[in-house]
Protein backbone atom coordinates (compact mmCIF):
# COMPACT_ATOMS: atom_id res chain seq x y z
CA UNK A 1 0.00 0.00 0.00
CA UNK A 2 2.73 2.58 0.77
CA UNK A 3 4.32 1.94 -2.64
CA UNK A 4 1.28 2.53 -4.42
CA UNK A 5 0.58 5.82 -2.79
CA UNK A 6 4.20 6.90 -3.09
CA UNK A 7 3.91 6.17 -7.14
CA UNK A 8 0.88 8.34 -6.80
CA UNK A 9 1.80 11.10 -4.82
CA UNK A 10 5.04 11.80 -7.10
CA UNK A 11 3.44 10.89 -10.48
CA UNK A 12 0.69 13.84 -9.54
CA UNK A 13 3.07 16.17 -7.91
CA UNK A 14 5.33 16.10 -11.09
CA UNK A 15 3.26 18.89 -12.98
CA UNK A 16 4.49 21.12 -10.21
CA UNK A 17 8.21 20.18 -10.34
CA UNK A 18 8.54 18.82 -14.03
CA UNK A 19 11.43 21.38 -14.48
CA UNK A 20 13.40 23.58 -12.17
CA UNK A 21 14.56 25.80 -14.83
CA UNK A 22 11.52 27.92 -13.73
CA UNK A 23 13.19 29.50 -10.99
CA UNK A 24 15.74 30.57 -13.31
CA UNK A 25 13.50 33.38 -14.40
CA UNK A 26 13.83 35.48 -11.29
CA UNK A 27 16.61 36.31 -12.88
CA UNK A 28 15.00 38.30 -14.99
CA UNK A 29 12.55 39.68 -12.81
CA UNK A 30 9.28 38.86 -10.37
CA UNK A 31 7.15 40.44 -13.41
CA UNK A 32 8.27 38.56 -15.82
CA UNK A 33 9.07 35.57 -13.60
CA UNK A 34 4.97 35.36 -12.84
CA UNK A 35 3.80 36.32 -16.36
CA UNK A 36 5.51 33.18 -17.57
CA UNK A 37 4.94 30.50 -14.93
CA UNK A 38 0.90 31.51 -14.83
CA UNK A 39 1.22 30.42 -18.57
CA UNK A 40 3.19 27.82 -17.89
CA UNK A 41 1.28 25.63 -15.00
CA UNK A 42 -1.98 26.33 -16.02
CA UNK A 43 -3.06 23.45 -18.53
CA UNK A 44 -1.24 21.29 -16.01
CA UNK A 45 -3.35 22.74 -12.92
CA UNK A 46 -6.58 22.65 -14.74
CA UNK A 47 -5.65 18.39 -16.01
CA UNK A 48 -5.34 18.33 -11.81
CA UNK A 49 -8.49 19.45 -10.89
CA UNK A 50 -10.21 17.36 -13.29
CA UNK A 51 -8.16 14.74 -12.16
CA UNK A 52 -8.51 14.34 -8.70
CA UNK A 53 -12.27 15.37 -8.68
CA UNK A 54 -13.50 11.41 -9.89
CA UNK A 55 -13.62 8.16 -8.61
CA UNK A 56 -16.46 8.73 -6.01
CA UNK A 57 -18.75 6.37 -7.17
CA UNK A 58 -18.78 2.76 -8.44
CA UNK A 59 -22.71 2.32 -8.15
CA UNK A 60 -26.21 4.49 -7.30
CA UNK A 61 -27.28 1.51 -5.17
CA UNK A 62 -26.25 3.54 -1.23
CA UNK A 63 -24.91 0.92 1.31
CA UNK A 64 -27.07 -0.57 3.83
CA UNK A 65 -26.35 0.06 7.53
CA UNK A 66 -23.10 -0.57 8.59
CA UNK A 67 -22.42 -2.21 4.76
CA UNK A 68 -18.66 -0.60 3.93
CA UNK A 69 -15.90 -0.24 1.35
CA UNK A 70 -12.29 -0.06 1.46
CA UNK A 71 -11.22 1.09 -1.96
CA UNK A 72 -7.59 1.93 -3.63
CA UNK A 73 -8.50 4.59 -6.78
CA UNK A 74 -6.36 5.04 -9.62
CA UNK A 75 -7.22 8.01 -12.12
CA UNK A 76 -5.53 8.94 -15.43
CA UNK A 77 -6.32 11.76 -17.00
CA UNK A 78 -4.89 12.19 -20.78
CA UNK A 79 -3.88 15.47 -22.66
CA UNK A 80 -1.77 13.30 -25.84
CA UNK A 81 -4.04 15.61 -28.54
CA UNK A 82 -4.75 18.66 -26.51
CA UNK A 83 -1.96 20.87 -28.30
CA UNK A 84 -3.52 24.11 -27.12
CA UNK A 85 -2.58 22.45 -23.53
CA UNK A 86 0.59 21.91 -24.39
CA UNK A 87 1.80 25.07 -25.71
CA UNK A 88 1.67 29.08 -26.06
CA UNK A 89 2.43 31.74 -27.90
CA UNK A 90 5.21 33.73 -25.79
CA UNK A 91 5.70 37.16 -27.45
CA UNK A 92 8.60 38.94 -26.43
CA UNK A 93 6.73 42.60 -26.36
CA UNK A 94 4.95 41.11 -23.28
CA UNK A 95 8.08 40.56 -21.23
CA UNK A 96 10.39 43.80 -19.55
CA UNK A 97 13.59 41.43 -19.84
CA UNK A 98 13.72 38.57 -21.89
CA UNK A 99 14.48 37.69 -25.35
CA UNK A 100 14.62 34.72 -27.78
CA UNK A 101 18.34 34.21 -28.03
CA UNK A 102 18.12 33.80 -31.69
CA UNK A 103 16.43 36.74 -31.75
CA UNK A 104 12.88 35.72 -32.66
CA UNK A 105 9.95 38.34 -31.66
CA UNK A 106 7.21 35.52 -30.52
CA UNK A 107 7.19 31.41 -31.16
CA UNK A 108 5.41 28.55 -29.16
CA UNK A 109 6.99 27.57 -25.64
CA UNK A 110 6.12 24.81 -23.45
CA UNK A 111 3.47 24.38 -20.58
CA UNK A 112 4.15 21.64 -18.40
CA UNK A 113 2.12 19.68 -20.39
CA UNK A 114 4.15 20.23 -23.38
CA UNK A 115 7.15 18.81 -25.38
CA UNK A 116 9.14 21.81 -26.89
CA UNK A 117 12.66 21.85 -26.27
CA UNK A 118 15.42 23.90 -26.85
CA UNK A 119 14.28 26.93 -26.83
CA UNK A 120 16.77 29.48 -25.25
CA UNK A 121 16.15 33.34 -23.42
CA UNK A 122 18.25 36.04 -23.11
CA UNK A 123 18.26 37.99 -19.89
CA UNK A 124 20.72 41.58 -20.81
CA UNK A 125 20.53 44.96 -19.53
CA UNK A 126 20.67 47.68 -21.58
CA UNK A 127 24.16 48.30 -20.79
CA UNK A 128 25.45 44.90 -21.52
CA UNK A 129 27.56 44.46 -18.84
CA UNK A 130 24.70 41.79 -17.24
CA UNK A 131 23.82 38.71 -19.56
CA UNK A 132 22.41 35.30 -18.66
CA UNK A 133 21.34 32.81 -21.43
CA UNK A 134 19.29 29.58 -20.68
CA UNK A 135 16.79 27.30 -21.60
CA UNK A 136 12.96 27.09 -20.91
CA UNK A 137 11.39 23.97 -19.36
CA UNK A 138 9.67 21.72 -21.22
CA UNK A 139 6.97 19.30 -19.90
CA UNK A 140 5.46 16.30 -18.91
CA UNK A 141 5.00 15.38 -22.76
CA UNK A 142 8.98 15.44 -22.87
CA UNK A 143 9.18 12.73 -20.53
CA UNK A 144 7.20 10.76 -22.75
CA UNK A 145 4.41 10.95 -20.19
CA UNK A 146 1.11 11.69 -21.52
CA UNK A 147 -1.36 11.91 -18.82
CA UNK A 148 -1.43 13.33 -15.24
CA UNK A 149 -2.50 10.79 -12.38
CA UNK A 150 -3.70 10.88 -9.04
CA UNK A 151 -4.54 7.85 -6.15
CA UNK A 152 -5.57 7.85 -2.86
CA UNK A 153 -7.29 5.36 -0.48
CA UNK A 154 -10.74 5.54 -0.03
CA UNK A 155 -13.49 4.40 2.56
CA UNK A 156 -17.28 3.97 2.41
CA UNK A 157 -20.07 3.51 5.20
CA UNK A 158 -23.66 3.20 4.83
CA UNK A 159 -25.80 5.03 7.55
CA UNK A 160 -29.49 5.37 7.60
CA UNK A 161 -31.37 4.18 5.01
CA UNK A 162 -29.90 5.54 1.12
CA UNK A 163 -27.16 7.06 2.82
CA UNK A 164 -23.75 6.86 2.72
CA UNK A 165 -20.25 9.03 3.48
CA UNK A 166 -17.38 8.76 2.21
CA UNK A 167 -13.76 9.64 2.49
CA UNK A 168 -11.05 9.56 0.82
CA UNK A 169 -6.78 10.49 1.45
CA UNK A 170 -3.08 9.42 0.73
CA UNK A 171 -1.16 9.78 3.75
CA UNK A 172 1.63 12.95 4.20
CA UNK A 173 4.40 11.55 1.99
CA UNK A 174 7.86 13.76 2.05
CA UNK A 175 11.42 13.32 0.71
CA UNK A 176 14.17 15.91 0.72
CA UNK A 177 12.64 17.60 -2.18
CA UNK A 178 8.94 17.05 -2.69
CA UNK A 179 5.94 16.87 0.19
CA UNK A 180 2.14 15.51 -0.62
CA UNK A 181 -0.82 14.68 0.77
CA UNK A 182 -4.75 14.69 -0.01
CA UNK A 183 -7.78 13.98 1.59
CA UNK A 184 -11.50 14.62 0.91
CA UNK A 185 -15.08 13.98 2.43
CA UNK A 186 -17.89 12.80 0.21
CA UNK A 187 -21.95 12.17 0.69
CA UNK A 188 -23.95 9.64 -1.84
CA UNK A 189 -27.92 9.47 -0.86
CA UNK A 190 -30.33 6.80 -3.12
CA UNK A 191 -33.23 8.14 -3.71
CA UNK A 192 -34.55 5.00 -4.77
CA UNK A 193 -34.45 3.56 -1.91
CA UNK A 194 -37.16 5.84 -0.63
CA UNK A 195 -39.55 3.97 -2.97
CA UNK A 196 -41.71 0.74 -1.55
CA UNK A 197 -40.31 -1.45 -4.16
CA UNK A 198 -36.90 -0.50 -4.49
CA UNK A 199 -35.86 -4.05 -3.83
CA UNK A 200 -37.38 -5.08 -7.33
CA UNK A 201 -36.67 -2.29 -9.35
CA UNK A 202 -33.77 -2.75 -12.14
CA UNK A 203 -31.70 0.30 -11.57
CA UNK A 204 -30.41 2.90 -8.42
CA UNK A 205 -30.57 6.46 -8.54
CA UNK A 206 -28.27 8.40 -6.29
CA UNK A 207 -27.15 11.84 -5.98
CA UNK A 208 -23.48 12.37 -4.80
CA UNK A 209 -21.41 15.17 -3.56
CA UNK A 210 -17.41 14.82 -2.99
CA UNK A 211 -14.77 17.27 -2.13
CA UNK A 212 -10.91 17.08 -2.40
CA UNK A 213 -8.15 19.06 -1.23
CA UNK A 214 -4.55 18.23 -2.69
CA UNK A 215 -1.66 20.24 -0.75
CA UNK A 216 2.22 19.57 -2.11
CA UNK A 217 5.13 21.52 -2.01
CA UNK A 218 8.15 21.18 -3.73
CA UNK A 219 11.80 22.89 -2.76
CA UNK A 220 13.80 24.19 -5.90
CA UNK A 221 16.59 25.98 -3.61
CA UNK A 222 19.77 23.72 -4.94
CA UNK A 223 19.00 23.93 -8.26
CA UNK A 224 18.20 27.84 -9.02
CA UNK A 225 20.07 30.29 -10.78
CA UNK A 226 19.52 33.36 -8.16
CA UNK A 227 20.94 32.93 -4.82
CA UNK A 228 18.80 32.56 -2.07
CA UNK A 229 17.13 30.38 0.89
CA UNK A 230 14.37 27.69 0.61
CA UNK A 231 12.92 28.38 -2.39
CA UNK A 232 9.84 26.03 -3.02
CA UNK A 233 6.66 26.11 -4.58
CA UNK A 234 3.95 25.20 -2.04
CA UNK A 235 0.41 24.00 -4.49
CA UNK A 236 -3.03 23.47 -2.94
CA UNK A 237 -5.65 21.91 -4.90
CA UNK A 238 -9.39 22.19 -3.54
CA UNK A 239 -12.02 20.41 -6.08
CA UNK A 240 -15.94 19.81 -6.07
CA UNK A 241 -17.91 16.81 -7.83
CA UNK A 242 -21.44 16.83 -8.18
CA UNK A 243 -23.13 14.07 -10.09
CA UNK A 244 -26.77 12.79 -10.72
CA UNK A 245 -26.02 8.63 -11.35
CA UNK A 246 -27.52 5.63 -12.37
CA UNK A 247 -26.78 2.31 -12.02
CA UNK A 248 -28.06 -1.26 -12.12
CA UNK A 249 -28.68 -3.35 -9.10
CA UNK A 250 -26.31 -5.42 -7.67
CA UNK A 251 -26.56 -8.67 -10.06
CA UNK A 252 -24.62 -11.41 -8.59
CA UNK A 253 -20.91 -10.47 -10.98
CA UNK A 254 -20.95 -7.41 -13.11
CA UNK A 255 -22.90 -4.38 -13.26
CA UNK A 256 -22.98 -0.72 -15.18
CA UNK A 257 -23.44 2.63 -13.65
CA UNK A 258 -23.23 5.87 -15.48
CA UNK A 259 -23.21 9.97 -14.28
CA UNK A 260 -23.79 12.83 -15.16
CA UNK A 261 -22.05 15.84 -12.87
CA UNK A 262 -20.43 19.39 -12.95
CA UNK A 263 -16.89 19.29 -11.49
CA UNK A 264 -15.28 22.63 -10.85
CA UNK A 265 -11.63 23.63 -8.57
CA UNK A 266 -9.24 25.63 -7.85
CA UNK A 267 -5.63 25.96 -7.25
CA UNK A 268 -3.34 28.23 -5.44
CA UNK A 269 0.89 27.54 -6.30
CA UNK A 270 3.22 29.91 -4.28
CA UNK A 271 6.29 30.82 -5.30
CA UNK A 272 7.50 31.00 -1.73
CA UNK A 273 11.38 31.64 -0.33
CA UNK A 274 13.85 34.63 -0.74
CA UNK A 275 15.45 35.50 -4.16
CA UNK A 276 18.51 37.39 -3.78
CA UNK A 277 19.88 40.48 -5.71
CA UNK A 278 22.32 39.11 -8.56
CA UNK A 279 21.69 40.91 -11.80
CA UNK A 280 19.98 44.35 -13.23
CA UNK A 281 16.73 43.48 -12.24
CA UNK A 282 16.86 42.89 -8.96
CA UNK A 283 17.70 46.01 -6.53
CA UNK A 284 17.58 44.08 -3.04
CA UNK A 285 15.70 40.69 -1.85
CA UNK A 286 12.49 39.49 -2.57
CA UNK A 287 10.52 37.49 -0.14
CA UNK A 288 7.55 35.20 -1.26
CA UNK A 289 7.31 36.82 -4.46
CA UNK A 290 4.36 35.70 -6.09
CA UNK A 291 0.62 32.99 -6.22
CA UNK A 292 -0.63 32.16 -8.99
CA UNK A 293 -4.28 31.15 -8.63
CA UNK A 294 -6.03 29.43 -11.74
CA UNK A 295 -9.93 27.76 -11.85
CA UNK A 296 -11.74 24.97 -13.66
CA UNK A 297 -14.75 23.81 -14.00
CA UNK A 298 -17.08 22.10 -16.53
CA UNK A 299 -19.48 19.39 -17.11
CA UNK A 300 -18.56 15.61 -16.81
CA UNK A 301 -20.10 12.59 -18.00
CA UNK A 302 -19.05 9.23 -16.89
CA UNK A 303 -19.87 5.71 -17.64
CA UNK A 304 -18.51 2.41 -16.05
CA UNK A 305 -18.91 -1.52 -14.69
CA UNK A 306 -17.98 -3.08 -11.54
CA UNK A 307 -17.24 -6.94 -11.32
CA UNK A 308 -17.85 -8.37 -7.85
CA UNK A 309 -16.74 -11.66 -6.89
CA UNK A 310 -17.31 -12.51 -3.13
CA UNK A 311 -15.88 -9.71 -0.84
CA UNK A 312 -13.14 -8.31 -3.81
CA UNK A 313 -14.82 -5.85 -6.47
CA UNK A 314 -13.03 -3.63 -9.56
CA UNK A 315 -14.36 -1.42 -11.39
CA UNK A 316 -13.61 0.76 -14.17
CA UNK A 317 -14.65 3.89 -15.87
CA UNK A 318 -14.25 6.63 -18.45
CA UNK A 319 -15.17 10.33 -17.64
CA UNK A 320 -15.80 12.30 -20.71
CA UNK A 321 -14.75 16.50 -19.56
CA UNK A 322 -12.66 19.22 -20.62
CA UNK A 323 -9.66 16.41 -19.36
CA UNK A 324 -11.30 12.82 -20.08
CA UNK A 325 -9.93 10.62 -16.98
CA UNK A 326 -10.05 6.96 -16.82
CA UNK A 327 -10.71 5.55 -13.17
CA UNK A 328 -10.04 2.21 -11.76
CA UNK A 329 -10.35 0.54 -8.32
CA UNK A 330 -9.90 -2.53 -5.89
CA UNK A 331 -12.41 -2.20 -3.19
CA UNK A 332 -13.06 -4.88 -0.34
CA UNK A 333 -15.58 -4.84 1.54
CA UNK A 334 -19.55 -6.09 2.30
CA UNK A 335 -23.17 -4.76 1.66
Amino acid sequence: MKYIALVFAFASFSIISAQTSIGNLFAAGVEDAERFANAYFMPATEATIFSMSNGWYNTADAKPLGGFEISIVGNITGFKNKDDKQAFNLDTADYENIQFADGSTSKLVSTALGDIEGVRVLIEDESGLFSEEFELPSGLAGENINFVPTGFVQASVGLIKGMEVKARFLPKIATDDVKIGLFGAGLQYDFTKLLPADKILPVAISAVIGYTNLNGEYNFTDANLIAGDNQRIDANFKTWNFSAVVSTREIPVINFYGGLGYITGTSETAFLGTYEANGPFFTSTVTDPFTLKNDASGIAATLGTKIKIGFFRLNVDYNIAEFNTLTAGMHFGFR
